[in-house]
C-alpha cells in the first residue's frame, strides 16, 4: 500500500513537472546555457531566471488561457494548481524584470508579443498559430532569439557572422524538435493549419527533419571559430534527435514528445559540459 501511494505521488509530481511547463522551460534554459558556454558570455544569473520564468509563463498562457477562460468554474485541481504556480512564477518574473537592463526587456517584449499573438486572435479572429504553416517557424524564431540573441544583448557584445550562423542553426534545431509534436498532433490539428505533416505526409516530414539537421551540422563548418567539444556535442544531439524523429508516429506514448524529445536540449547541454571537461 505504501509503495502504491509512493508511485501515485511520483506520477503526480512527474505529470505536474511536464504539464506546468517546467520541463520545456529547462530545455530553453539549456539552449541558452549552450550559447553562453560556446561564446563564453558573461551573463547575469537574473537572465537565466528570467528566461526560465518567461518560458514557463508563456507556455502555460498559450496552453491554458483559453481553457481557464471558458471553464474557470470547472477546472480540475491539477489545472488550478498550475494556474496558481504560473501566477507565482509570473510575479517573480515581474520582480526580476526591474533588475534587468531596459534593452534586454525591449528585446524580450518583442518575443513576448509574438508569443501573445500566437495564442490571442488579432486579425479576423485569427492568431499566429492559425496562419497556414506559420506555427512551427514562429516558435523556432522565438526560441532562437531568446537563447542566442538575448544573451549577447545583455552581455553588450556585438553580433558577429558566427553568432548569426548560430542563430540560424538554432532555428533549424527547433524546427526539427517540433516535428515529432507535429506528427503526433495530425489527428487533432485542423486542416486549415496546413502543418508540415499535413502537407508533406509523415514520411516526407521525417525526411525534411533529417535534412534540416544535416544543414545544421554543415553550418558549423562555416564558422570562423568553433571547438571540438561543441561540435561533438552538437553531433550527438543531432543523431539523437534524428533517431527520435525516425521513430516518431501519430500514435505516440504519452511522454514520447513532451518528455524525451523536449528534453533533448538538456541532454545536449550535459554532453557539451562533459566534453568541455577534457
Amino acid at each position: 500500500m505504501v509503495i502504491f501511494d509512493s508511485m501515485k505521488l511520483l506520477r503526480g509530481v512527474f505529470a505536474f513537472y511536464i504539464n506546468s511547463s517546467i520541463h520545456v522551460a529547462l530545455a530553453v534554459v539549456s539552449l541558452l546555457t549552450v550559447t553562453v558556454l560556446e561564446y563564453n558570455l558573461p551573463i547575469s544569473k537574473e537572465l537565466w531566471a528570467f528566461v526560465f520564468l518567461s518560458t514557463l509563463s508563456g507556455y502555460n498562457f498559450v496552453k491554458y488561457a483559453k481553457v481557464a477562460g471558458l471553464h474557470h468554474r470547472s477546472l480540475t485541481q491539477s489545472l488550478k494548481t498550475i494556474q496558481v504556480f504560473s501566477a507565482f512564477c509570473f510575479a517573480l518574473l515581474v520582480i526580476i524584470a526591474f533588475i534587468l537592463p531596459i534593452k534586454v526587456l525591449l528585446i524580450t517584449a518583442a518575443f513576448g508579443l509574438t508569443t501573445f499573438f500566437y495564442a490571442v486572435p488579432f486579425i479576423r479572429s485569427k492568431n499566429l498559430r492559425n496562419f497556414s504553416g506559420l506555427k512551427i517557424f514562429v516558435v523556432a524564431f522565438v526560441w532562437a532569439g531568446v537563447t542566442v540573441i538575448l544573451p549577447f544583448v545583455e552581455a553588450e557584445i556585438d553580433l558577429t557572422a558566427d553568432v548569426l550562423l548560430t542563430f540560424f542553426q538554432r532555428i533549424l534545431i527547433v524546427v526539427a524538435l517540433i516535428l515529432p509534436f507535429e506528427i503526433r498532433d495530425i489527428p487533432y490539428d485542423g486542416l486549415n493549419l496546413k502543418t508540415l505533416p499535413q502537407q508533406l505526409g509523415v514520411r516526407n516530414t521525417k525526411l525534411l527533419g533529417e535534412v534540416v539537421l544535416l544543414f545544421c551540422l554543415v553550418f558549423e563548418f562555416f564558422k570562423d571559430e568553433s571547438d571540438v567539444a561543441y561540435i561533438t556535442s552538437l553531433l550527438f544531439f543531432c543523431v539523437m534527435l534524428g533517431w527520435l524523429l525516425v521513430i516518431s508516429k501519430t500514435e505516440q506514448s504519452r511522454y514520447f514528445s513532451s518528455f524525451w524529445v523536449e528534453g533533448l536540449p538538456i541532454f545536449w547541454l550535459l554532453v557539451y559540459v562533459f566534453f568541455n571537461m577534457f
